[in-house]
């Protein structure tokens, strides 16, 4: 057990996150599973979160339209859908905070939801947008990340405050860390 000067225990260290990442057919040239699995846990560690573990499957268009059709009644592919595990918790509101503020008091370890990415979609998004594929799909798991912890995009509001939830994860996703690897 590590101490503090003068005698005092140190804090417990925060709980491991845990991010697995799943290819259902695949493999998708550019979507490196291992640079993603990376910036979702930076994500995770951007938030607060901690002991918590996050899926990600990346997939074509023909899962996610089935997955689309099954669980949202929807009949065509869509970019990432968001399964959470949990409720928001009662009195819980995500709205305004920022970083770790968003999990500041989220009370779930251990499972905390699926966020299955499109390659198919994301690839064509990225192209029109003329843009790298990895920066695509990095906003992509910024967004449903964001869906597991409770934002939604509703309301116009809900929607301008998802978006910049969204840049900021981005942004502490794509941030180097001295002598790490993107």
């Amino acid at each position: 057990m590590a101490t503090k000067k003068k005698g005092k225990p140190a804090p417990p260290a925060p709980a491991p996150n845990v991010v697995e990442v799943a290819t259902r057919g695949g493999p998708f040239e550019g979507a490196s599973p291992v640079v993603l699995r990376r910036r979702a846990g930076k994500m995770l560690d951007h938030l607060g979160l901690s002991g918590v573990e996050l899926s990600i499957a990346l997939v074509d268009d023909a899962t996610i339209h089935e997955l689309n059709r099954s669980y949202r009644h929807k009949d065509k592919p869509t970019d990432v859908l968001s399964f959470p595990l949990h409720e928001r918790p009662r009195g819980w509101k995500p709205k305004g905070a920022k970083g770790a503020e968003i999990g500041a008091g989220w009370p779930h370890e251990g499972p905390l939801g699926d966020v299955i990415l499109s390659i198919d979609t994301a690839r064509r998004q990225a192209a029109d947008q003329g843009r790298p594929l990895l920066a695509e799909l990095t906003m992509l798991l910024a967004h449903g990340v964001l869906h597991l912890v409770g934002y939604d995009h509703r309301t116009d509001a809900e929607d301008r405050e998802m978006t910049a939830r969204t840049r900021e994860l981005e942004a502490a996703a794509s941030a180097r860390v001295a002598g790490a690897p993107r």
